[in-house]
């Protein structure tokens, strides 16, 4: 099983398919239709168990989402997040009931559910394909936000008895965000405060303690009657651009953690259905995941970015990569729970829209960024750096990567006129270490090591953050980081 997991990974990040598609597979072989046999049909434990899966892998994308790419794109991800999903429910649901024949209910609740584009897949694609940073950073915020709204609504339509009227669901939702968004952005402060200023006995702690720190703010959300999805997202985004020490193991962590999220949310999901139940409800999927891709979802992008003025090319882009995943089919076994009326036919017809159109819009998404001639692979990368604290010498040793699209390469060690307390110590290269002078040359695939005094640790990193984006004239390029802080 371990083996096959394994294998799974490999051929989703190879291809650009989301490794949806795969675990779900192997749910389904060794359920009770495959060659496993194994009955499983609790929706209330998959939904504890998929909620909680959830919760870890919004930390890991808000550890992996860059401050400065989300910063420009909120306001349209918040606009997307929430008269969007508006648009994207009205829409569907109206096509559910009237085309394939569910009462308002059922079709409300469909319409909610698919509303949702799931963060383990924007971020598992949009990663892999080299976009300009307001449509990654848009996408990313996005699916990290969307969340929290879609959730209160499938809630409130899957409540047995009427449902509140249009204005109390505002609202709640508003409500919720707001309580979500505080919370989460001051657990985030405060962790990352605590973090920087306490040391802990062991590295290995401080992956541990910043995971910890986001699940705090998704259990602090929830106990507020707040939004614990959102809370936990921005409390990590804060943790993810807090400069903490070892940044690049705590997401290395929590990366290996939200694999092992994905693959058991996934697995269990594949065990729930059954599929010769799906039969019925294929073309009845189809023609509703047809409507949410080519009307539904480009309707909301259009409306809510029309006051933002983005080019059509990012427009339609936007519209394609609305990737859909585990997050709709978790919330469809909400209706199962609350024991609402036909609530197996949406879970089927969740669960083969999901299947069908993330199979067609996963592998195609970079064709269509080139074909729209989005592509951003020109972009300079970004300098790896991670920061070990000295605590009794008060300074930090910053392990910096040079990777190879970096504009590092070529600029000798005296042109990167770091600030006084700071020097450059180390290069490793080739496999071979030995001690700079001021006029080595860096070059691509170079490890430095970087000795800084606590008062310009930051602005060390800045500087070379700078010099990696821009060369050696990165002061006067506009690029930041002129090295005095």
């Amino acid at each position: 099983m371990l083996l096959v997991a394994v294998a799974a990974v490999r051929i989703s990040s190879r291809s650009g398919l989301p490794s949806l598609l795969l675990y779900l597979g192997i749910g389904i072989a060794i359920g009770q239709d495959g060659i496993g046999g194994v009955h499983f049909d609790n929706a209330e434990l998959t939904q504890v168990i998929g909620y909680a899966a959830l919760v870890v892998i919004l930390a890991e994308g808000g550890l992996g989402t860059k401050w400065k790419e989300i910063k420009p794109a909120l306001p349209t991800a918040a606009v997307l997040s929430t008269a969007g999903v508006a648009v994207s429910v009205g829409v569907t649901a109206t096509v559910a009931h009237y085309w394939v024949g569910l009462d308002w209910r059922q079709a409300l609740i469909i319409g909610a559910v698919v509303s949702s584009t799931d963060a383990a897949a924007v971020f598992s694609v949009l990663r892999k394909v080299p976009l300009p940073s307001r449509v990654t950073g848009t996408l990313e915020a996005e699916s990290g936000f969307n969340d929290a709204p879609v959730v209160i609504l499938v809630v409130a339509f899957s409540t047995v008895g009427p449902v509140d009227s249009w204005y109390m669901l505002l609202g709640t939702i508003a409500l919720e965000l707001a309580i979500g968004a505080a919370i989460g952005l001051a657990v985030g402060f405060l962790g990352s405060f605590g973090l920087r200023h306490v040391a802990l006995p062991a590295s290995g702690l401080y992956p541990i303690a910043v995971m910890a720190i986001a699940v705090v703010a998704y259990a602090a959300g929830a106990m507020a009657h707040g939004s614990g999805f959102l809370a936990v997202y921005l409390a990590s985004v804060v943790l993810g651009n807090a400069k903490l020490p070892h940044q690049p193991a705590n997401r290395g962590f929590a990366e290996g953690l939200g694999w092992i999220a994905q693959i058991g949310m996934f697995v269990l999901l594949g065990l729930l259905v059954t599929p010769h139940e799906l039969i019925d409800d294929f073309w009845p999927a189809v023609l509703v995941g047809l409507v949410l891709t080519v009307v539904a979802r480009p309707l909301s992008v259009f409306l809510s970015l029309l006051p933002f003025r983005i080019p059509w090319q990012e427009q339609a882009l936007m519209s394609w990569a609305g990737l859909r995943g585990a997050v709709p089919i978790i919330l469809a076994t909400i209706p199962m729970v609350s024991g609402i009326e036909g609530s197996e036919k949406i879970f089927n017809i969740v669960f083969v829209l999901v299947v069908v159109y993330t199979l067609v819009q996963g592998p195609t998404l970079p064709w269509l960024a080139k074909a729209l001639r989005l592509g951003d692979s020109a972009e300079a990368a970004d300098l790896g750096v991670e920061s070990a604290p000295l605590e009794r010498l008060r300074g930090h040793l910053l392990s910096v990567a040079i990777p190879e699209k970096s504009r590092m390469h070529g600029v000798e060690v005296a042109e990167l006129r770091l600030p006084p307390g700071a020097a450059v110590t180390l290069v490793v290269r080739d496999g071979q270490s030995f001690v700079p002078s001021p006029t080595t040359v860096l070059r691509r695939g170079d490890e430095l090591l970087v000795v800084a005094t606590d008062p310009v640790r930051d602005a060390t990193e800045r500087r070379l953050r700078a010099v990696g984006q821009g060369g050696k004239l990165a002061g006067w390029l506009g690029t930041g980081g002129d090295g005095r802080g």
